[in-house]
């Protein structure tokens, strides 16, 4: 793609629904399957998209953040050809608070936008999970000569209530309303149960950007939210239009395409399970779409079988590089990079992050046990709600234990 687009990634939210594991981390930086923090994905869009301008904005906790972009990422861009993926934390140019919101983040670095000279700039969270070729948008924005496009995909009206930006639009996809994290939203015309979400992809002319975020600076009562302000404004007088987000499966038909927002821990949890499927939703072995991530020097994978003992072995799991799976089962989960898992212990429906340590005999369901942490022999975790607050651990409504980062 011609040096025309310029993508500005928000990766500076707090996080709270993610705790404990953006205790100390941003979430786009929380490990995601395995191999991959949560930002890889929107950064692989990027990449594959042609888009190789991008402006990281980051705020909270960004430390391992701004390590893993400079060690996985820098390498892939070459700035000698306007190619450059740049971490921004707050520059303060323009006001000496923090980031009052997502629109505010892009107005308080509109110098280091404008110094790029972009026609185009998209707007990307990085904090989703998906797969998204970014050249469809840009061509669908040009063609209905937009002002603003927003990329939006049905979603289950449980899954939007209070969490997601709801639209609507007319036969021309044009947005005629536009409600952020509504508590009753709008259904479908043809699906009661279903409504039209924001993905928080924009696509912005660069002018009509600048005029609209320095419009919204100098309103009173504003929220600075790119959805709470920002584009309800622009749906009542702009060109805003709405993208309807498919993918073409091999059979060259069009289907619903594949998006989460990992903002909670049961959402987080619930996506981290997709990929164990047989056939998950989201591939992550398409030769034609890389997800790239930061590789370590990490040795092979390997299962042990003791001298007559229970041979180790995974079913239905993801096993990344380093691991041991030592005379122990993993069964639907996934074990991170350089875990272990010991003699008779039982993973199941769990995700272990990397470096952590399951020993000899424990047990644990429905768990996700952060970097570093260690499971005692003969545990068992997720078995019993009480039992696993009482040893400090987080549950949350829908079952999910959660062990922090270097406990035991």
């Amino acid at each position: 793609m011609k040096h025309n687009v310029l993508a500005v990634v928000l990766a500076g939210g707090k996080g709270e629904r993610l705790e404990p594991l953006t205790r100390d981390r941003a979430k786009p930086a929380v490990p995601f399957g395995g191999e991959y923090r949560i930002v890889d994905f929107t950064l692989s869009n990027c990449f594959n998209s042609g888009v190789r301008q991008i402006l990281l904005l980051t705020q909270y906790k960004s430390l391992s953040l701004d390590r893993h972009v400079a060690t996985g990422w820098a390498r892939f861009f070459h700035r000698e050809l306007r190619e450059f993926v740049d971490v921004a934390p707050p520059q303060q140019r323009l006001d000496e608070s923090w980031y009052q919101g997502t629109a505010d983040a892009v107005y308080q670095n509109i110098y280091s936008i404008e110094k790029e000279s972009p026609e185009l700039v998209l707007v990307l969270a990085g904090d989703h999970v998906y797969k998204m070729d970014y050249r469809d948008i840009i061509e669908f924005h040009r063609a209905k000569n937009a002002d603003l496009t927003i990329s939006a995909i049905p979603v289950p009206l449980d899954e939007a209530r209070g969490r997601l930006g709801v639209l609507a639009a007319d036969a021309d996809g044009r947005v005629v309303d536009f409600e952020e994290k509504p508590l009753a939203p709008r259904p479908l015309p043809d699906d009661a149960g279903s409504c039209f979400a924001s993905m928080g992809v924009y696509v912005f002319n660069a002018k009509f950007l600048y005029e609209a975020l320095c419009r919204d600076a100098t309103k009173l009562g504003s929220r600075r939210d790119f959805g709470r302000d920002v584009v309800p404004q622009a749906v009542e007088k702009d060109r805003v239009f709405a993208f309807p987000f498919v993918q073409t499966g091999p059979d060259g038909k069009k289907r619903g395409a594949y998006w989460r927002d990992v903002g909670t821990l049961d959402a987080y949890f619930a996506a981290n399970m997709d990929l164990v499927a047989v056939e998950p939703e989201l591939n992550l072995y398409d030769d034609n779409w890389t997800m790239y991530a930061r590789r370590p020097n990490s040795p092979p994978a390997k299962f042990v079988l003791p001298e007559g003992e229970s041979r180790g072995c995974a079913l239905d799991s993801l096993v990344c590089s380093g691991a041991i799976v030592s005379g122990g089962t993993a069964r639907r989960s996934i074990v991170g990079l350089g875990a272990r898992i010991e003699r008779d212990a039982l993973v199941e429906d769990s995700l272990l992050f990397a470096e952590t340590v399951v020993e000899r005999g424990a047990r644990l369901r429905r768990t996700i046990v952060d970097k570093g942490a260690v499971v005692p022999a003969g545990w068992r975790v997720g078995f019993d709600a009480e039992l696993d607050r009482s040893r400090g651990f987080f549950v949350t409504e829908s079952g999910i234990t959660v062990i922090p980062k270097f406990v035991g």
